[in-house]
């Protein structure tokens, strides 16, 4: 009876720390402007990550497992499906670290974790719109190092990282990156520099305001450079919370190539009508969007006919427990 008490004791205490979290998304898409015909033309979407899948398609499964302590802690982040399956390099491993609170505004964290550029992340739960920008799509997914995070203030903090350059697990180049990120109110300046190894240089502000009790605006800039070559573009997320279980979301997105000794780069004006209603756990997003390129044809027209521009609509399920 001792024995078994003891039991339940630590496994109380146990269950107290350890939490698991997760979602579950599916959708389905088909292009307005263009045949949903594979085999004709090859695949035809949007030139960004992820649901690019015409028809019903499957996003990804995320399995989340934190344990805290006192003052360290550790999570596992697993993904299964073709939405990680793009995001990530192996191994289903969305994120795995372990942290260490050195001191009240001090914090030590080494392994992988997602980005901190730009405005969107991998899982849909934490986006508004389901599709996802040029700028999150050309921008890094993950980063493997050693980051330490400062509270300067109630509204200044602090990162700064060591890492392998992005998207990348193992180091076999012996080459680093070093990034950073100054934030101040819940706007943020984040930095990157690996040398020319893979991404190269690149500055990134995400930010938002709340400009009234239902309506907000996030925004998102970013450029890129490597020797020449790479992006830059903004982003603009007007969103208005029509009730407690309806909201619809805008992205407009301007966004160019950048390409050494092209004087004509290539550019995109992308929109993104969003709506999101939830029910309990469950949200569901209707989605209208549309790419229109300045001086290439990436697409194919309704008759077959190259084409600057696509339009595309998706409904998605996403469940989060």
């Amino acid at each position: 009876m001792m024995l078994s008490s003891a039991l339940i004791f630590a496994q109380e205490e146990e269950e107290k720390k350890l939490e698991i979290s997760g979602s579950v998304d599916a959708y389905f898409r088909t292009n307005l402007s263009a045949d949903d015909n594979a085999e004709a033309n090859g695949l035809i979407s949007p030139l960004t990550s992820f649901a690019n899948e015409t028809g019903f398609a499957l996003g990804m499964a995320n399995i989340i497992a934190s344990y805290e302590g006192e003052k360290t802690g550790a999570v596992a982040d697993l993904v299964f499906g073709p939405r990680g399956e793009q995001a990530i390099t192996g191994l289903n491993v969305n994120q795995l670290y372990a942290y260490w609170n050195v001191s009240e505004g001090t914090k030590l964290t080494m392994g992988r974790f997602n980005t901190y550029l730009g405005y969107e992340v991998i899982s849909p739960v934490g986006n508004f719109n389901y599709s996802t920008s040029h700028l999150f799509s050309s921008g890094p997914f993950s980063h493997t190092g050693l980051k330490a995070d400062f509270t300067l203030s109630d509204d200044f903090s602090l990162m700064l990282a060591v890492m392998n350059v992005t998207d990348v697990d193992n180091n076999l180049t012996s080459q680093y990156a070093l990034g950073a990120q100054l934030g101040y109110a819940g706007q943020y300046l984040n930095l990157y520099y690996d040398d020319k190894a893979n991404l190269g240089f690149e500055i990134d502000y995400t930010g938002g305001f709340d400009l009234s009790d239902s309506f907000y605006l996030g925004i998102n800039g970013a450029y890129a450079d490597n020797d020449g070559n790479g992006f830059a573009g903004v982003a603009l997320y007007p969103q208005i919370k029509a009730s407690e279980t309806a909201s619809f979301g805008l992205r407009g997105e301007y966004f160019t190539q950048i390409v050494d000794g092209l004087d004509d780069e290539p550019s995109v004006f992308a929109t993104t009508l969003t709506g999101s209603f939830t029910v309990e756990d469950l949200t569901i997003k209707p989605e209208v969007r549309l790419d229109a390129w300045s001086n290439n044809e990436p697409f194919f027209n309704n008759d077959g006919d190259p084409s600057k521009s696509l339009s595309t609509f998706l409904i998605a399920a996403v469940y989060s427990f």
